[in-house]
């Protein structure tokens, strides 16, 4: 596998738009090859027989049943608010937004 070179570094940070310096080039260009050769050493363990995955275990559906029940009536849930219009709670004004 080729090593990540200084000139790599610098053109990824140009087109990030990120100023850097020559001991941060230098440093990042190291930093990435170890990267790179971790991810080349987890490539070689996945064979053709793993198949690929997102979670190492089976995933189930883990919501409950929608179950209809009663609940709040309106004038219960806006019993307790500060402030209501048309059976709606008020709330104050933003972003300059009309009523």
């Amino acid at each position: 596998m080729a090593a990540i070179s200084r000139d790599d570094v610098a053109h990824l940070a140009r087109l990030a738009r990120i100023e850097m310096s020559a001991e941060e080039l230098d440093h990042m260009a190291s930093e990435l090859d170890v990267i790179l050769g971790a991810v080349a050493r987890v490539q070689e363990v996945a064979g053709q027989d793993v198949p690929p995955t997102s979670h190492p275990l089976p995933m189930t559906n883990i919501f409950r049943a929608d179950v209809v029940k009663p609940s709040l009536t309106n004038e219960e849930a806006l019993s307790g608010a500060p402030a209501k219009v048309e059976e709606r709670f008020k709330v104050p004004q933003i972003l300059g937004e009309a009523e």
